[in-house]
């Protein structure tokens, strides 16, 4: 099988990690659940890749990085807990559902949402952010780049813009952590959201949220912390404001050891590597007649996501050919990105998502091009 859904999940991950999952469950006991040494052992190995992911993001503080179960948790976490009722929050058409449903969500309590729209090729205009900004703007809450057609947008440009007007900005990193540079200080990011499970390649059931120092987020879910047991609220103080009931800690434990891998490798490198498979692949189908490729793929700076349709073929049955006859695993269908769907005229029936990784090679890329002609040719 060659695997091309890198955005949803990535199966090959470094070596190091399944070996680190495996030591952690039969060694680690429950991170800061007591003073013995496996407990103990499990609460150095959490607060290491605390260290790693602080350094990744450019956060000040390593007890400022919260672990949730994926960026969805963290998303809901740190909307619910910046916005209430009265808050208006800007967002975008290029959202993923993880960012939607808790705005929506928010809308029905209380709150106001605007969306600055995307154009045909999954573009926004930046003016809008402006246009679109009330006395009761509270924040801005958007994606690092777009699931569905790989398109990267300006965070620094957007952080600059919160910064100038007082607002909070939360990233949502999922299909960028450790793949393309995040720097909380420099880009003026108030939260960052992040999976382990895709381009960070560590296990899947870890993600979380780095907090700059300052924002005070309400705790979206509360309990057992190991400390300060007689409060009847959850303790105020980072990580553990925002981390209630037990850690993942064999899931952290081999994402510490998927972020050795990045680091010793070089975001850049992989991001390069990644990136020309993209474009390499991007060129060939964008060759074949009948074949229509979304977003915009002369842009710079993208993520290595590519998204086609073939003639009037529905996504799901272009996805089963590749699957049955060529051994090609791909994504179809809406991707949780609805708004953006719908800016694409897509909404009728999706799309076939490629989406590349580190382990992929040339010969990968080429065979999927071949398919795609061929299923375009029948």
């Amino acid at each position: 099988m060659i695997y091309l859904d890198c955005a949803a999940t990535t199966i090959q991950k470094p070596p190091g990690v399944a070996a680190a999952v495996v030591r952690a469950m039969g060694t680690l006991g429950n991170s800061a659940r007591g003073a013995y040494g496996a407990s103990l052992d499990a609460s150095r190995v959490v607060y290491r890749a605390r260290e790693k992911l602080a350094e990744l993001f450019g956060c000040p503080r390593a007890d400022h990085v919260c672990f949730a179960p994926n960026s969805t948790g963290a998303l809901n976490c740190a909307i619910a807990g910046l916005f209430g009722p009265g808050s208006h929050v800007l967002s975008t058409d290029c959202e993923h559902n993880s960012v939607l449903r808790p705005l929506y969500r928010l809308r029905e309590q209380g709150g106001s949402v605007s969306f600055l729209p995307a154009d045909r090729l999954g573009r926004i205009d930046y003016d809008d952010l402006e246009r679109l900004l009330r006395p009761d703007t509270r924040g801005v809450v958007c994606t690092h780049a777009s699931n569905l057609t790989g398109n990267v947008l300006d965070i620094r440009r957007i952080g600059g813009f919160c910064r100038e007007h007082g607002l909070l900005f939360v990233l949502d990193a999922s299909q960028t952590a450790g793949v393309l540079p995040i720097d909380m200080e420099r880009d003026q990011i108030d939260v960052v959201c992040f999976t382990g499970h895709k381009s960070l390649m560590g296990p899947q059931g870890t993600g979380g949220l780095a907090v700059r120092p300052g924002v005070e987020i309400r705790p979206w879910a509360v309990g057992g912390t190991g400390v300060q047991t007689y409060r009847e609220a959850q303790p105020a103080e980072y990580p553990t404001r925002l981390e209630a009931g037990t850690l993942n800690a064999c899931g952290i434990a081999g994402l510490s050891a998927a972020l050795d891998f990045i680091r010793a490798t070089g975001p850049e490198a992989i991001f390069a590597h990644e990136d020309a498979l993209a474009r390499r692949f991007s060129v060939q189908v964008r060759a074949i007649p009948g074949v229509t490729v979304y977003g915009d793929q002369d842009a710079p700076v993208r993520a290595p996501v590519v998204s086609l349709n073939v003639g009037e073929l529905d996504s799901a049955a272009v996805a089963d050919e590749l699957s049955e006859r060529y051994g090609i695993a791909v994504r179809p269908g809406a991707h949780c990105a609805p708004r953006l769907h719908r800016a694409l005229g897509t909404d009728d029936r999706g799309a076939v998502r490629f989406s590349f990784g580190w382990y992929h090679t040339e010969k990968e890329a080429d065979a999927a091009a071949e398919a795609v002609r061929a299923i375009a040719e029948q």
